[in-house]
């Protein structure tokens, strides 16, 4: 495996907490959600874009924990605005926080 160049600089991560807003519907599993679909690809989109670099729900919780990479705070709330659960206040951002790997590796 080669390692990257020195000069290619990722934007930094961020450990981003997304939970249910009141529009989820707790009888449904999540792909019964309303607008799954356009949900699922809208993710796929941002993981393929290399913004998204891992994430799902945090069990037993109404959680979802994603790692992304950004310039910054103003960057991943405007991104996550445009999920069609987000409109539909099925999800919020509820936390966003600076995070550095320690252990392992990232793609």
């Amino acid at each position: 495996m080669n390692p990257e160049p020195r000069d290619t600089i990722k934007p930094p991560l961020f450990a981003v907490i997304r939970t249910r807003g009141p529009a989820w519907n707790d009888a449904q599993p999540i792909e019964g959600q309303v607008e799954w679909e356009a949900h699922r690809s809208f993710m796929n989109a941002l993981e393929e874009a290399r913004f998204v670099i891992v994430g799902g729900p945090l069990e037993g919780t109404a959680d979802v924990l994603l790692i992304v990479r950004a310039g910054g705070a103003d960057e991943i709330v405007s991104r996550f605005a445009e999920d069609p659960w987000s409109t539909r206040d099925l999800l919020r951002t509820g936390r966003i926080t600076p995070w550095r790997l320690r252990i392992g590796t990232l793609p």
